[in-house]
């Protein structure tokens, strides 16, 4: 999913991990958190102010494009969309990290929205 600002976020994301030794993809929490920061620099910046009350509010009724995509909220809070992604990851070999950095390793199955292939199972059964 490339997103406005995924690409170059990951891209100095990975270098500082390399050289802290930690997370080398990137991929799971740093991005939400990068986002999470983008939302509440937006509200911040919306409202003027640092008022907990306000900012909820402005969080609440808007709409954040952020290097994960668009995002709202629910009436409880909630992501107004899933984000949780479900993907199957094919063809993988060994354990060389850097193969997860190319398109086609893992295919998102969930949500809908973002599919990038269908559910391959080992388990079903195949015509001769």
């Amino acid at each position: 999913m490339r997103f406005s600002g995924i690409v170059s976020f990951l891209e100095r994301y990975r270098h500082r991990a390399a050289t802290a030794g930690v997370d080398a993809l990137g991929f799971y929490l740093p991005p939400y958190a990068y986002a999470e920061m983008q939302i509440l620099e937006a509200a911040v910046k919306g409202v003027g102010s640092l008022d907990d009350d306000k900012l909820a509010d402005y969080i609440r009724r808007s709409t954040f494009d952020t290097v994960v995509g668009p995002i709202s909220f629910g009436s409880r809070g909630e992501w107004a969309e899933p984000r949780i992604l479900y993907v199957q990851y094919r063809g993988v070999q060994g354990n060389d990290v850097e193969q997860f950095k190319h398109a086609g390793k893992a295919v998102i199955l969930y949500p809908l929205r973002f599919r990038s292939g269908e559910l391959m199972s080992p388990f079903v059964p195949t015509k001769h």
